[in-house]
């Protein structure tokens, strides 16, 4: 047995840490979530990630996300992402995509990918990676907005068809009823978001805090966790 998962063998068994270790999961965004996905992931067994973010890590993202710091200004998310996981599983598989996932992106995704998730910000492109998805009968998980919240523990996975407050997830509702997708499992917050008045070259920008973000994507990862140990 393998002393790193020793103590997650205890709890999901030899079997499931084996199924975590055959399981290669792709996360589309790595930021304030997406990075807290990987790090949960990444200690609970799963060996082969592909990770897709064109961004760099800034000032503002100090606030919230796992890979920023000072040292990190400047340096490309994916690979501050593939270069942690290895700093704590040297055996894991690493594939990083410079690039924004958006409608017209080839590749990347195949029947090779056992699990996707979707930290993505925009409508349009989370929209294609979930038809994409879908088409390959291939696992997903949406994260609906995390901006402009300040309680964590208002968060919850359910169909996309069951949410309710999350201004995000009323669009991806309609979105996804004009494409016949009649399911999608996501996390959601019920908490109304706060109104935030910034703007940044001419975009509304959302508030942040480091406890919400982290604690959305650490919810996703055992969510996922949880998928493929029962398949």
């Amino acid at each position: 047995m393998d002393n790193q998962f020793l103590r997650t063998e205890l709890l999901i068994g030899e079997t499931g840490v084996q199924k975590l270790h055959n399981s290669k999961v792709a996360i589309f965004g790595i930021g304030g979530v997406g990075s807290f996905v990987v790090e949960g992931l990444v200690r609970a067994g799963i060996q082969k990630f592909v990770l897709v973010d064109n961004d760099n890590v800034c000032l503002t993202n100090l606030n919230r996300q796992l890979i920023a710091t000072r040292e990190t200004i400047g340096k490309s998310k994916v690979d501050l992402a593939k270069e942690r996981i290895l700093q704590i599983n040297p055996e894991a598989e690493v594939e990083v995509h410079k690039q924004f996932f958006v409608p017209e992106t080839k590749g990347i995704i195949d029947n090779s990918i056992d699990y996707i998730v979707d930290c993505i910000d925009t409508v349009t492109s989370k929209i294609e990676l979930i038809v994409r998805a879908n088409y390959l009968n291939i696992p997903i998980i949406s994260c609906m907005g995390t901006g402009n919240k300040l309680d964590p523990t208002k968060f919850e996975i359910t169909d996309i068809y069951k949410t309710s407050v999350c201004p995000l997830a009323k669009v991806m509702r309609k979105e996804l009823r004009n494409r016949n997708i009649s399911k999608l499992k996501v996390l959601y917050s019920k908490e109304e978001p706060i109104n935030v008045q910034f703007e940044e070259d001419g975009k509304r920008v959302p508030g942040s805090i480091s406890f919400v973000p982290s604690v959305a994507g650490l919810i996703i990862s055992g969510e996922v966790v949880k998928d493929i140990i029962k398949c």
